[in-house]
């Protein structure tokens, strides 16, 4: 007896079918699965006897072989229970064949019968519908996760005997129904209006989110910058429903998906300074996202990044400026999405007081330049904005009246966005900080003022090609800022300021 059922299994954030294939033979006992299935599926066969037995179903008592099609593809995850189940039963008889075969079976099982969520559902049924599929029978608690796919139809069902009722036609399953998934907005215990003084600071945050430009922080302990930082999500532009569906892919594969939803809101990764390469960039026996791919579409903020190991940080240099991270290992040579933010915050040296007007540091040159060396001037050339935060004064700190609070910070670079979004459309590109160099000139038109203001700081800081391209772009974004009209002078100014800074402590 035999019999043949489809599921999914993923590499990276795409997915692929795999038929699970049934053969019922005499002999003693037996349970056997073959086509490169990686530990938890070998293991599959137990929970499978056991959800089977307690559900009231008999088991076959005879030499059971499962085969993975393709046989020549690993495959990893729990997802496969479900079918493996189901390709038991009806080789024994139970269901119709054809009602079988209309389905992709998703699901990990419990050994009472219950069907338990799995990771990457989101992307298995993605990728399944791109090939066609359209009827889908995963775990009741992915039903919100997977229902925001269009033209499919979505069954979760919560044990296995509900997919057996269906599948021998005495009950159903009512098909999932999700409303406007992008209504469910987070909401923010902070705001930005909790930032005392830093004008420019504040500025530069702004600017950094109208034009999703990476920005540096430098300055003493305690003047704000880690505070700052966090205080950014409440001012970036909501995700687009491709974009939320982009990120969600990235959560679900890692089982990191809060309540199995669409992710509204844009990511915010805060890793600490032992975090490995590896932790970073993605990878591990079996290649799984990393941070950066984990803060795609948002932030990806880095406190204290001179505390993080060099090799860890020039790492970021090639999906900084890609977008993306290609992870090659031994058993998958996979891609992952990494197009981040990057915010990052120092000290200016190892005791934080130097240039404070307040404190003295303790701190040699030779220190602080063994400390400052830890930033590489080629990592430092891909970040767009760098400026310098003074110590709060006593004032600001007792200041009662407020600065503007998030939600009108976020109607101007949503709005500045919006002028981004007109010119760009139909080439591909976001925002401004992705326009690709060749591309620098058309869309950062200067007049002959702002190119002789331009030309004389190219001179003065030394910046190399790719500054100055930085520099362009984000003087288009306080031009959008402003109006979406014409760069001013004024507009190449402020850029070049936020750039100046990194001559004023590196090249001492």
């Amino acid at each position: 007896m035999y019999a043949r059922v489809k599921t999914c299994s993923l590499e990276g954030l795409d997915g692929f079918v795999v038929e699970v294939e049934c053969d019922l033979s005499r002999g003693l006992p037996r349970f056997l699965m073959v086509g490169l299935p990686d530990a938890q599926i070998r293991e599959s066969g137990e929970r499978v006897h056991a959800a089977i037995k307690n559900i009231g179903m008999p088991y076959p008592q005879q030499r059971i072989t499962v085969n993975l099609s393709p046989a020549n593809r690993r495959k990893d995850g729990s997802q496969m229970d479900l079918a493996v189940a189901v390709s038991i039963l009806a080789a024994e008889g139970f269901g119709d064949p054809k009602v079988i075969d209309e389905y992709i079976f998703l699901g990990e099982l419990q050994l009472n019968g219950e069907i338990s969520a799995i990771r990457g559902a989101l992307p298995m049924v993605i990728s399944l519908r791109e090939l066609g599929y359209k009827k889908f029978i995963v775990p009741k608690a992915n039903e919100n996760e997977t229902a925001i796919v269009r033209d499919v139809s979505i069954y979760p069902a919560s044990n296995l005997k509900e997919v057996v009722s269906l599948l021998t036609g005495e009950s159903t399953i009512d098909e999932a129904v999700v409303e406007n998934p992008m209504d469910h907005m987070k909401t923010y215990d902070v705001d930005f209006a909790d930032i005392k003084g830093q004008s420019q600071l504040k500025r530069a945050l702004e600017v950094a989110a109208a034009g999703a430009h990476n920005l540096l922080m430098i300055g003493p302990p305690g003047s704000g910058k880690s505070m700052s930082a966090k205080r950014l999500p409440t001012i970036l532009p909501r995700m687009a429903f491709e974009e939320a569906i982009e990120v969600t892919k990235i959560y679900s594969v890692s089982g990191l998906l809060a309540e199995n939803r669409l992710m509204t809101e844009r990511p915010f990764r805060s890793p600490h300074h032992t975090a490995s390469g590896v932790s970073l960039i993605g990878g591990g026996r079996i290649p799984k996202p990393g941070e950066i791919s984990l803060a795609h579409r948002g932030v990806l903020f880095l406190d204290e990044i001179p505390e993080f190991q060099s090799s860890v940080l020039e790492v970021l240099r090639q999906p900084m400026e890609d977008g993306k991270i290609h992870v090659a290992r031994a058993t998958a040579s996979l891609e992952f999405p990494a197009d981040f933010q990057l915010i990052a915050s120092m000290n200016p040296c190892p005791c934080g007081y130097y240039q404070d007007p307040n404190h003295e540091c303790s701190c040699s040159m030779q220190q602080i330049q063994k400390y400052l060396g830890k930033i590489s001037h080629p990592l430092l050339d891909r970040i767009d904005l760098q400026v310098e935060v003074k110590p709060i004064s006593y004032e600001d700190m007792k200041e009662t009246v407020q600065g503007e609070d998030s939600k009108t910070v976020r109607e101007r670079v949503e709005r500045a966005r919006g002028y981004q979004k007109a010119r760009f459309e139909g080439t591909g590109i976001m925002t401004n900080a992705d326009i690709p160099d060749r591309d620098v000139e058309k869309y950062c038109c200067l007049s002959p003022s702002s190119q002789k203001l331009l030309d004389m700081a190219y001179k003065k800081y030394k910046f190399s090609g790719r500054s100055l391209h930085k520099v362009l772009k984000v003087a288009r974004t306080i031009a959008d800022l402003r109006d979406g009209g014409p760069i001013t002078d004024q507009d190449v100014l402020e850029a070049v300021r936020y750039k100046s800074v990194e001559g004023k402590y590196w090249s001492e």
